[in-house]
């Protein structure tokens, strides 16, 4: 009727379903529960000195560890969280843990959910392993477990994860300033989202990326991720 107010669309939603710790293997990666005692000494050794890099733990709310002991104290503390979801990345065929990545702010009755709490040791920086990763935890929240949007929050003044959100297919949609403290020090924060209906072609787009027309035999891309995404998006439309 004229002069009603403007409302959202009217869904036949359905809550989205809980992740739960599992296994998401794909071609690169296997993206397993943490194991504490199995996971700690190989995580400690590529996340710190001498082989490591400790600039890892620079935006993150924890880190860098003293040992492999406290380390694997965290990880035990943290291997039975529902909300955040820790997983271990796990670089196929060697299986050597080699990165940290979680759900968190899980919101089913929305289907909402976000990926955090993301690390990559120095083996699995810049690999296909680690863009696997990221998609399998994207496919598994859009399509196993039906969420309508999967969040993306860095620092604002993490450049690293600003361009690697981008890369991904998150779009931005802006900074939350003076969002956190963390480590002493104000953060604003920088949101991304990929929603239910921009994830097909951002799927495609990922699929295409990691076939075997797009990888030469040593990993090295013919068309950049980005570049599959916006063609599978303008193919959408």
């Amino acid at each position: 009727m004229p002069g009603d107010p403007p409302l959202g669309e009217e869904l036949g939603w359905t809550p989205a379903k809980r992740p739960a710790h599992t296994h998401l293997r794909g071609s690169h990666v296997l993206v397993r529960p943490v194991k504490p005692e199995a996971d700690a000494e190989p995580l400690f050794a590529v996340s710190h000195p001498p082989d490591g890099d400790p600039a890892i733990w620079t935006y993150l709310p924890d880190g860098p560890y003293a040992s492999v002991e406290q380390l694997r104290r965290m990880l035990g503390s943290v291997c039975r969280s529902d909300d955040p979801l820790y997983f271990t990345l796990v670089p196929l065929p060697d299986e050597s843990p080699a990165g940290i990545a979680s759900y968190q702010r899980i919101t089913p009755d929305f289907g909402v959910i976000e990926i955090g709490h993301i690390w990559f040791g120095s083996p699995l920086r810049r690999t296909t392993a680690a863009t696997e990763a990221i998609y399998l935890l994207a496919h598994h929240a859009f399509d196993d477990l039906h969420y309508r949007r999967l969040e993306w929050k860095c620092d604002a003044l993490n450049a690293a994860s600003r361009r690697a959100a981008e890369r991904l297919g998150f779009t931005f949609e802006g900074v939350f300033r003076q969002h956190m403290v963390i480590k002493g020090r104000n953060r604003d924060t920088a949101w991304y989202s990929i929603t239910d209906d921009e994830w097909p072609a951002t799927r495609r787009g990922f699929e295409e990326w990691l076939g075997p027309g797009n990888l030469d035999p040593d990993g090295r891309q013919r068309q950049s991720l980005r570049e599959l995404i916006s063609e599978a998006q303008a193919r959408h439309r």
